[in-house]
């Protein structure tokens, strides 16, 4: 889990959007990231920036640089 939370998120919320970190994208589009806000009843905002957070521990979690941009050849 991030380990700086937009706020308190409940179990239900952190199910939600672990899930659609892990299943479905890590970088959500805008529409995607709207859906994924309204089912948390979270602000896009904070969706996103639990998002950011969340792909940054990843990365850090894979021995990648916790911001960086996508390898291309």
């Amino acid at each position: 889990m991030a380990t700086e939370q937009p706020q308190d998120l409940t179990a239900e919320q952190l199910e939600i959007l672990e899930y659609n970190f892990s299943k479905v994208n890590k970088h959500p589009d805008p529409t995607t990231l709207c859906l994924i806000a309204a089912e948390t009843g979270l602000s896009e905002e904070e969706t996103l920036k639990w998002f950011k957070q969340r792909l940054a521990e990843w990365r850090r979690s894979e021995g990648l640089p916790s911001e960086c941009g996508s390898v291309r050849d």
